[in-house]
């Protein structure tokens, strides 16, 4: 019996535990908190958990000596360690994580050991490279051209739970999704690099009409750049990557950055109300008429979307923060977290389209979409869970089937590895729609600055 190893007992686990347990693999599950680990496994005679914190790094190393495979879900900074120990021990590892630089300088040690470690296995980054790639292919295959390449993705509630002003509720880490929103943003529009500060990464969102929806907002997502020489596409004019959100959170994170609420700076707030804190913030004197105060700053009305959606959060509030020395931005993902909860009965919803403009030889011109939509079910797998945690699940399958023989730092985007495992999701009702032949009127405008 092959044996795996989870590190971490996160909230998108349960469905990769689940999968590989059920395909009768042995798996261990390493968390710092047994009862979460404990609960992944239960009711599977092939399942253990054992108590690990990343600080072990001896206890790291014998747990991975024993296994066949390694699968971190931790946090990324801790993936390193866990890869040169799977090195140390030739070990296979999948990771849902960005590739950084530190991990991709291990390529030549896996080689090396003759492991591969798989990283981008997950749903952004992962799904949105593999159905990339697949439309990029069949492009390319038929002697065309990528002109314009736009992918955009969202983690939301389903439009029934989006029932809060900022129309957004938390199904994966809130920091994580918050501290994203200090990013900066850049992509090439018409041949030329385009790039948007962090302060105005919310400002001009572009509009689309996702089909059985409604209309999303999409904002740049980090740096784009880089995706033309990953896929392939020297050819195109303009390549961009996006966030999806529902109207309404661009403009109200907009003012909240602008508030300097997003802000890693520490302040002492001991006995201060959040209306104190939004005080200090903007350099007011007092808290008095804050609301007024925060309009007048922002140059927006006082009725504005904007503000009644933060007067909703609570941070004009005359109520004691109970905080001493921290951040505001500890402060606002606690508040958010507290009011934006993914309720017991409630659906997420994950949302992907990718937007094509492809040229073929004899002059001919299509828009190429390829939409994923997924939802998750309430008491049991968020949408968000399935999608990251699922194509991960396959590769392992793939990795210990000796179906992937590569060796080395990759992540899925040629054939041997994307379509094996799109089409088992497809199995698992993950599925993309592809639509061939569409008309340019169906091609987007996105992202051009304001003067």
């Amino acid at each position: 019996m092959k044996k795996i190893l989870i590190l971490g007992a996160g909230m998108i686990s349960k469905p990769i535990i689940n999968y590989l347990l059920d395909k009768g693999y042995y798996v261990t599950i390493a968390d710092q908190i047994r009862s979460k680990a404990e609960e992944l496994v239960k009711g599977y005679n092939n399942g253990r958990a054992v108590v690990w914190s990343a600080d072990q790094i001896n206890e790291l190393g014998n747990m991975i000596s024993g296994h066949d495979l390694v699968v971190s879900l931790l946090p990324w900074i801790h993936h390193v360690m866990v890869a040169r120990q799977c090195i140390k021990h030739k070990k296979n590892m999948v990771t849902t994580s960005y590739v950084k630089p530190d991990m991709l300088a291990l390529d030549s040690g896996c080689k090396k050991a003759g492991i591969i470690i798989l990283n981008e296995a997950g749903l952004d980054p992962g799904i949105d490279h593999m159905s990339a790639m697949r439309i990029i292919d069949h492009i390319h295959d038929k002697g065309g051209k990528v002109e314009e390449f736009y992918s955009m993705c969202g983690a939301l509630p389903a439009p029934e739970a989006a029932d809060n002003p900022l129309k957004y509720k938390f199904s994966w880490s809130p920091k994580g999704v918050i501290m994203a929103s200090n990013n900066d943003g850049k992509y090439l529009l018409n041949g030329e690099e385009v790039y948007i500060p962090t302060e105005d990464i919310f400002k001009n969102p572009a509009s689309i009409n996702f089909k059985n929806i409604s209309e999303l907002e999409v904002y740049p997502n980090r740096d784009s750049i880089p995706y033309i020489d990953l896929y392939g596409i020297s050819e195109s004019k303009s390549m961009m990557r996006g966030t999806f959100r529902y109207t309404g959170w661009c403009c109200t994170m907009d003012a909240i950055k602008a508030l300097k609420l997003l802000s890693t700076n520490e302040y002492d707030f001991t006995g201060k109300t959040y209306a104190e804190m939004v005080a200090i913030l903007i350099n007011e004197a007092d808290a008095t008429g804050i609301k007024t105060k925060t309009a007048k700053y922002l140059n927006i009305k006082e009725d504005s979307y904007a503000i009644k959606a933060i007067e909703w959060l609570g941070i004009f509030d005359d109520k004691p923060m109970n905080r001493q020395k921290d951040t505001p931005f500890e402060i606002i993902t606690d508040l958010m977290m507290e009011k934006m909860k993914m309720g017991k009965h409630e659906r997420d919803m994950v949302a992907m389209q990718h937007i094509f403009l492809a040229s073929y030889p004899d002059g001919n011109k299509e828009v190429i979409k390829s939409s994923l939509l997924n939802f998750g079910t309430p008491a049991a797998d968020t949408a968000v869970a399935r999608t990251v945690a699922l194509p991960a699940a396959v590769a392992v399958e793939m990795i210990l089937n000796g179906k992937i023989n590569k060796t080395g730092i990759h992540i899925p985007v040629i054939p041997e590895i994307y379509n094996p495992i799109l089409d088992e999701l497809e199995r698992m009702d993950i599925k993309m729609i592809e639509e061939f032949g569409l008309p340019l009127s169906e091609k987007i405008n996105i992202f051009v600055p304001s003067e």
